[in-house]
């Protein structure tokens, strides 16, 4: 463009706002949001979608995209088609190699991560997994709690056992057709074991090893993104809050919400339980474990997990990667 028609341009977007007109500078671009479909990683956010907590902090215009797994999540996130993500344990793997910045937690993934077993195929016990195969998505919540309830059991994953790496919708399905004994999944694909594979057994959660092998879930922005737009960031914490303290204090009504707006296929019984598989903490609890390094240490936990099976080597340490001031700026604590 000639200058005089830059000019002209700014002339023309200065008097419309004069004049009380949007002007097209303005418009605010839409906030392009992923996440796993699971309550643990997404219940925040459909609240304050639904209850227009978005809308009350400036946010009106949220576009979500589902992936099925965190490693999805990110490579989306990085390659530039996301602003930010909610997701559950590659919280810790990304942003520790300096991809993304983790900024908000949901919640303690206290019994999401399940270990299934087939017993009609030999499998009743830790002790007869030894050189058989485990179908999981490696990177994720349901293989740092399968790494962990192993070496818990005297059994080497890397060694002992072979971790077939499948997407888990993948994992599951062979599974269910026994293509492998066991799976160590997140709910709630449990649901699918249940109905499709009868004869299957739950051997462990990932409760039995809380809190030595906490594993927690939440938000982080595209490097980009966290630099130039922390505004966004705070008016996002707020509605999180809002939303996170609705579902711990009425969490009947909060699950019946997200269950009729968001799940509708799945029964409410079946979504309550995977409310109670994630240990939840008001916001001013959180800021707390902010503060005091608590969540910066279960963070790290995961991401040494990462070291342990060679993904990664010298990663950033928590302290580094999760910006535990987010939350308190915004909530003005």
């Amino acid at each position: 463009m000639k200058r005089r028609d830059l000019l002209k341009a700014a002339g023309i977007a200065t008097a419309a706002s004069a004049l009380g007109f949007p002007a097209i500078a303005r418009s605010q671009a839409p906030l392009r949001v992923g996440y796993v479909n699971t309550l643990a990683v997404n219940a925040q956010m459909w609240l304050a979608e639904s209850l227009g907590y978005f809308k009350r902090e400036k946010l009106p215009n949220v576009q979500y995209t589902m992936f099925n797994t965190g490693p999805e999540l990110f490579q989306a996130l990085v390659g530039g088609s996301l602003d930010v993500l909610s997701t559950g344990a590659v919280l810790s793997n990304f942003p520790a190699r300096g991809q993304g910045k983790a900024f908000l937690i949901n919640s303690v993934e206290y019994a999401t991560a399940q270990l299934w077993v087939h017993p009609d195929m030999g499998i009743n016990s830790f002790a007869d997994l030894k050189g058989k195969q485990i179908a999981t998505t490696m990177g994720t919540t349901a293989h740092v709690f399968l790494h962990r309830a192993l070496a818990a059991n005297n059994i080497n994953s890397l060694k002992d056992v072979q971790v077939v790496n499948q997407r888990m919708p993948d994992a599951v399905t062979a599974f269910i057709s026994k293509a492998v004994p066991a799976v160590a999944l997140w709910v709630p694909f449990n649901l699918q074991v249940r109905s499709r594979a009868p004869g299957a057994k739950m051997l462990v959660d990932a409760s039995k090893y809380y809190p030595q092998a906490a594993i927690v879930g939440g938000w982080a922005a595209r490097n980009d993104f966290y630099e130039k737009q922390r505004p966004t960031l705070h008016s996002l914490a707020r509605a999180w809050s809002s939303a996170n303290d609705y579902l711990i204090a009425k969490p009947d009504e909060a699950v019946a919400l997200i269950q009729k707006e968001r799940f509708q296929g799945v029964p409410l019984a079946d979504l309550q339980e995977q409310y109670k598989a994630s240990k939840l903490f008001s916001t001013k609890d959180w800021i707390n474990m902010y503060k005091d390094g608590t969540v910066a240490k279960w963070l790290d936990q995961v991401t040494d997990f990462n070291v342990e099976i060679g993904a990664m080597k010298n990663p950033l340490k928590a302290a580094t990667y999760f910006d535990a001031t987010v939350l308190p700026q915004a909530m003005g604590a």
